[in-house]
């Protein structure tokens, strides 16, 4: 069974401003060891995480581990194969405890409520661990091996604990975004702790857990800040009262994000991209390598959230010095793998080596003299007017149409593509064509590259390098609840 992420919806009650995205490639995680050993028995772990890496051919990736040394560790993870979240412990070299739920969680498009409660003092078995997912209990595993009544745990040691790594190993990095990280010392909690279901929607969301007794050892992570220091400013910062600060290790301000669990952002979907290689939350993509037919014309990917009404604006940064890319939007009925050459629904500017940036508009090829030429580091403005059946495309904030003509999305003149059938949903699309080119692109949430500006849309989401036009807005569940 594949268990499916939750969506945020316009009005949460309670809003989660931020976010911390960790690159698997960067090594990314937080550490803290702490001065002396909590109750080892007891203990509740929560996160909001939303995943990156899905389908990897890696092994798992670590959302909380503690470790002693190598023979006695434990750890909360996601496997990157299988989506299977699993809970195990090691004690003097012995597995005690390995917890593996049948389910899988396969959705990178949207956050998941991760709980694991654990009392090892009582006299049920089923009871001394349990799993929650989006407010539900998980009951069906595909490992069982449960440990002893009364066991002492390696979490809440006055060892090393890591989150989005191993404690006893350089491994187990995770890939995604994770908000609302709790760690509760001394209480086996449930679930409505830490969430509830919109009475409207049925949606799981989150609620205000600051008054909750987090315990010598516990910590709130609500990622607030972005320094890199082990304190107060830092990204690791807790916000519980007991300041166990984690340690940041080769995150950076850049990784601080506002795709939150009460605000799911867009981004690029792996699992319907075709020969492209994902990083930094999904959002950062470039050619896999070759497979070895010699044709690069089909690798392609599409973002998380498609609309056919309102009016949304993002950003593309085009880095490759020499290969071609491709930047619009597709149709949701593209079937994957499908270039431009040949495809109806997709509406897009390509940079040409040449003088000629070359259009593709619903199955046709044509070179354009008229549309300026992108060029590496050149910074692609999209402006979807969905109501208007409008496409605008700029090039470091100044739009264009194809006769070279410039541009206005709020006044809805000289558009780029006009006619697209807005009976579909139409998602952003990149289409890399040609070795070395890289795409890095921003919805507003966040990017791997610094913005030299800032601009937000009108409800202030966003954070981006050109101003949102008037009445566009950036792609993320609180707009779309409003203006989609």
């Amino acid at each position: 069974m594949i268990i499916l992420g939750t969506n945020s919806i316009k009005d949460t009650g309670y809003n989660v401003d931020n976010s911390l995205r960790f690159n698997i490639a960067s090594d990314d995680h937080l550490s803290k060891t702490f001065s002396s050993a909590g109750n080892q028995q007891k203990f509740t772990f929560s996160a909001w995480v939303k995943l990156s890496t899905v389908f990897s051919p890696e092994t798992e990736m670590s959302l909380f581990s503690a470790s002693a040394d190598s023979n006695n560790f434990n750890a909360i993870t996601i496997g990157r194969d299988t989506g299977v979240l699993r809970y195990y412990e090691v004690t003097s070299g012995t597995t005690i405890q390995d917890l593996k739920t049948s389910a899988s969680l396969r959705d990178p498009s949207a956050w998941y409520h991760i709980l694991v409660a654990v009392d090892s003092t009582q006299g049920t078995s089923a009871n001394r661990t349990k799993f929650y997912i989006n407010g539900i209990a998980i009951s069906d595993f595909s490992g069982t091996s449960r440990f002893g009544v009364n066991t002492t745990t390696n979490f809440n040691s006055a060892e090393a604990h890591k989150i989005g790594y191993y404690a006893d190993t350089n491994s187990g990095e995770f890939g995604g975004y994770m908000s609302e990280v709790c760690f509760i010392n001394n209480a086996q909690l449930a679930p409505t702790s830490f969430g509830e279901f919109d009475e409207d929607s049925g949606i799981w969301k989150p609620i205000d857990v600051s008054d909750l007794t987090f315990g010598t050892n516990g910590f709130y992570l609500e990622f607030k800040q972005a320094g890199t220091g082990t304190n107060a400013s830092g990204m690791g910062a807790d916000t519980s009262g007991n300041t166990n600060h984690f340690a940041v290790n080769n995150l950076t301000a850049l990784d601080q994000s506002t795709d939150t669990c009460t605000n799911n952002f867009c981004t690029l979907n792996p699992l319907s991209a075709n020969e492209m290689a994902f990083s930094n939350g999904n959002l950062d993509v470039a050619q896999a390598s070759d497979d070895g037919g010699g044709s690069r014309t089909d690798d392609n990917a599409r973002g998380t959230i498609g609309v056919k009404s309102g009016k949304w604006y993002w950003e593309t940064k085009l880095t490759g010095a020499t290969a071609p890319a491709v930047v619009g939007i597709c149709f949701d009925e593209l079937a994957q793998g499908n270039d431009l050459s040949g495809s109806t629904g997709v509406y897009a500017i390509q940079n040409a080596s040449g003088t000629y940036a070359y259009k593709r508009e619903n199955g046709t090829t044509a070179e354009t003299a008229g549309f300026p030429n992108p060029v590496a580091n050149n910074i692609m403005s999209l402006a979807f007017d969905a109501d208007n059946a409008k496409l605008y495309i700029g090039i470091n904030g100044t739009y264009y149409n194809l006769a070279g003509a410039t541009g206005d999305p709020a006044g809805g003149s000289n558009e780029t593509f006009s006619s697209i059938d807005t009976s579909f949903f139409w998602l952003p699309w990149i289409e890399s064509r040609g070795d070395n080119q890289q795409a890095l692109m921003n919805f507003g949430s966040g990017t791997s590259y610094a913005i030299s500006s800032g601009n937000a849309d009108a409800n202030g989401y966003g954070n981006f390098e050109y101003a949102v036009p008037s009445g566009y807005f950036a792609l993320n569940t609180k707009n779309l609840a409003e203006h989609g």
